[in-house]
């Protein structure tokens, strides 16, 4: 079966955006270094926005993942740069109850039950992962379909913003399967549901 992988950026202290909800790659506490971009170049190039492949030499299907995830707040994160489809080369689905149409053409709107979609999703006939975007309140939301985190995590503090799960009190237990450091303090962490 197909894994869900949240594959996410954060802060020191979970946050994956900061108050405004806004685009927080490029900020102070999220700066995106040559370490981080070689990083995800060379282990999931399918995760960079479409304008951002050509320049790095990226074409074809995915390498890990087919098919990408994402929330309202996000996808218009993508919007509010001028994206309506800022991963034309996977499958696209966003999930929203207030949504009543999205502009990108090839993009799956699910306003509908987002675990029983998930759970459909992840038993399709493909060899590769659904990457879990963001943002939080989706995130939480399917906790219980998530098989992996991978967490790219800044040596910073923001002390408020978007938690990377945004719901009431779930514990959940993941086991670590891998760390890389990169030179600029970018941890990459891996865990699998326990």
């Amino acid at each position: 079966m197909r894994r869900l992988t949240y594959y996410v950026a954060t802060t020191l202290d979970g946050f994956v955006a900061g108050p405004d909800g806004g685009d927080p790659s490029g900020q102070s506490y999220f700066p995106v270094p040559p370490d981080l971009v070689d990083f995800m170049v060379t282990n999931f190039p399918e995760t960079l926005p479409a304008p951002a492949r050509a320049p790095l030499g990226i074409e074809g299907p995915g390498k890990v993942f087919d098919t990408v995830l994402e929330g309202r707040a996000s996808y218009e994160v993508g919007l509010d740069a001028g994206l309506d489809d800022a991963y034309p080369h996977l499958r696209h689905l966003v999930f929203s109850t207030t949504l009543r149409e999205v502009p990108g053409k090839s993009i799956e709107l699910v306003s509908t039950d987002a675990l029983e979609r998930v759970r459909t999703l992840k038993q399709d006939d493909s060899d590769l992962d659904i990457w879990l975007v963001g943002g939080g309140t989706l995130a939480h939301s399917l906790l219980p379909e998530i098989d992996r985190l991978i967490i790219k995590q800044h040596p910073s503090v923001i002390g408020s913003g978007i938690p990377m799960f945004a719901g009431p009190f779930q514990p959940t237990l993941f086991t670590h399967v891998d760390a890389t450091v990169l030179p600029s303090g970018v941890r990459i962490l891996t865990l699998d549901r326990s």
